[in-house]
């Protein structure tokens, strides 16, 4: 087995050894599920589609993801398991990689939990299944760009209350980046060109597209790219670390 992917393992494992996934996923499962059917009006609205439960899914990874990302690296260099992790026979990007790749699936395991909920929309109609397995795909990378985020701001802070907060404020700016409101907002003292390049920033456009069943290249590619850069400057705070 390759180190990228012994490490993957290694970290996927080390989820299930403790209470903590279990108890993740639980309330990952009953917050989507209470929210669906109660506060998304899953029943009132009598449409065959599961735009309630996607339109929550970005809220609830502001919350959850930066939970699951704020170990990733802080709690390494907290018990000083990083400098082992060093010294294994792993490149640092190997390393980066393997950790957010266990992350990732562990999420996206969580996701794919709530299959009952796609099972109910189909029992009860006849949906778009294409549009839902492209809403899944779009929820799987926004929370692939929150735990890249988290990932980075992981490893430049050894405190993980302090990884969680940080995440958690970055993530919210980003993703009201395109919100309407926030940029009437900026138009009053910004040009239009900046307006627009602020709004291609934002999350929840790309993700709102996705969710939608418009299968985008430009939004699967802004979020690889966002995932990619994030990923990228988590290596170089490590290796800036490393020669601390």
């Amino acid at each position: 087995m390759s180190p990228f992917l012994a490490i993957a393992k290694r970290e996927l494992d080390g989820y299930f050894t403790t209470p903590i996934a279990y108890i993740f996923i639980v309330i990952y499962l009953v917050l989507s599920g209470l929210l669906t059917f109660y506060l998304g009006g899953f029943y009132e609205k009598e449409q065959a589609d599961l735009s309630a439960f996607f339109g929550f899914q970005p809220w609830l990874y502001l919350l959850l993801v930066p939970a699951v990302s704020m170990r990733l690296w802080a709690e390494e260099r907290q018990s000083g398991s990083i400098e082992l992790l060093m010294t294994l026979p792993v490149t640092l990007w190997q390393a980066v990689l393997g950790k957010f790749l266990a992350a990732w699936l562990f999420i996206g395991l969580a996701l794919s939990l709530t299959f009952p909920i796609w099972i109910t929309v189909n029992y009860l109609g006849s949906p778009d299944n294409g549009a839902i397995l492209t809403a899944y795909l779009a929820s799987f990378l926004m929370a692939g760009a929150f735990l890249a985020i988290g990932s980075c701001v992981s490893a430049a802070n050894r405190n993980q209350v302090v990884a969680f907060i940080i995440t958690i404020a970055l993530c919210f700016i980003l993703m009201m980046a395109g919100f309407p409101l926030v940029l009437d907002l900026l138009s009053t003292w910004l040009p239009a060109s900046v307006i627009n390049a602020i709004a291609n920033l934002g999350f929840l456009i790309h993700f709102q597209d996705l969710s939608k069943g418009v299968l985008e290249l430009a939004d699967i590619a802004f979020f690889v790219l966002v995932i990619g850069t994030w990923l990228y400057a988590t290596a170089v705070i490590l290796d800036l670390k490393k020669a601390e």
